[in-house]
């Protein structure tokens, strides 16, 4: 399939994706549970809220048709940012599942390197961890940091006013988040905020971040609030940075209470919930934190997320104007 053709398909897929899609009344989860949207504490019918697409069947197919969900067609060069996994046992996106949709968008994998060491600590390391992890035959990996970091601003940080990105991102005209929904050892939880600030943090910017803006270079220990709010300004930055030309889609399967860089994660303890989709990365966090809480099983996870004060990164992202906490939950027709 040439990339012309692929483009008209997915203006057509687009167009009758947008037929298919009803404000829910209630949805039934993955694991078959029954939802009352209403006891979804954002959720909302105002029409200014920011929509966020629900599919409950988790499958290639059903990614590509949250991607069309969106009614937006990334221009350009598109890099799809997610997590390569810190082994073969991480609960990462695995290749099937993605394939389909990175195709689509004719896009490249795109990571930076950790700041704690570990299998992806240097770029030779990554893309041998990322290729035993399957992702080299699903499309090519540009490490963004493998060169230098570049600079950009954060406008109405909370805690930083500036943040620290692999140099290779400003090859990218446009960028698919592609998420996987955990939780996370030391941010609580894992979604698009995390992936879109740390996760495109080069080595530097993840130790600024995690160490509130105080350093540049030693560990990535901190105070843990300074932590969560330098984590929701870089997303800003990025956000801002990228304005129309960013889409979130987030994965929540593989609950775990330890994120995809945990190389022996804990066994899940609570069913799948589906995809999520949105424009605005606060939106789309906010909804996945209000499924798993409003989720029978995800005892473990809540108590995760509340350790380490994880709904504080929604409400900095809130104050700094990263997005809406408020969102309308749309169900995608299957």
């Amino acid at each position: 399939m040439n990339l012309a053709f692929k483009r008209l398909f997915a203006v057509l897929l687009m167009l009758s994706m947008l037929c298919a899609c009803a404000l829910a009344d209630s949805l039934v989860t993955n694991g078959g549970t029954r939802l009352d949207a209403a006891s979804l504490p954002h959720n909302t019918d105002d029409l200014s809220a920011p929509s966020v697409y629900f599919i409950s069947d988790i499958s290639a197919d059903s990614l590509v048709k949250a991607y069309q969900a969106l009614g937006v067609e990334l221009p350009g060069k598109v890099g799809v940012k997610m997590s390569t996994g810190e082994s073969e046992r991480s609960n990462y996106l695995r290749p099937a599942l993605i394939r389909e949709l990175v195709h689509l968008l004719n896009g490249t994998l795109v990571e930076c390197n950790t700041a704690y060491g570990g299998s992806r600590a240097s770029t030779a390391l990554h893309r041998q961890q990322a290729k035993d992890n399957g992702l080299l035959d699903v499309a090519e990996l540009d490490i963004l940091d493998e060169e230098d970091s570049m600079e950009i601003p954060i406008p109405g940080g909370v805690r930083l006013s500036v943040d620290y990105v692999g140099s290779h991102f400003a090859d990218y005209d446009s960028f698919l988040v592609l998420s996987h929904f955990k939780g996370h050892a030391m941010a609580g939880f894992g979604g698009a905020i995390k992936n879109i600030s740390i996760g495109f943090g080069s080595s530097m910017g993840k130790v600024w971040i995690h160490s509130g803006g105080a350093r540049k270079s030693g560990g990535i220990w901190g105070e843990q609030d300074p932590f969560l709010e330098a984590m929701a300004d870089a997303a800003k930055g990025v956000d801002t940075y990228m304005g129309k030309n960013i889409l979130y889609i987030s994965v929540l399967n593989r609950l775990s209470v330890d994120c995809d860089c945990d190389g022996s994660p804990a066994e899940p303890d609570m069913h799948d919930i589906g995809i999520l989709a949105s424009t605005d990365p606060l939106a789309i966090d906010q909804a996945a934190v209000d499924l798993v809480y409003a989720m029978p099983d995800s005892g473990s996870l809540r108590r995760r997320i509340e350790r380490q004060n994880g709904l504080y990164t929604l409400e900095v992202g809130e104050r700094n104007g990263l997005g809406s906490r408020n969102y309308r939950l749309v169900v995608v027709g299957e």
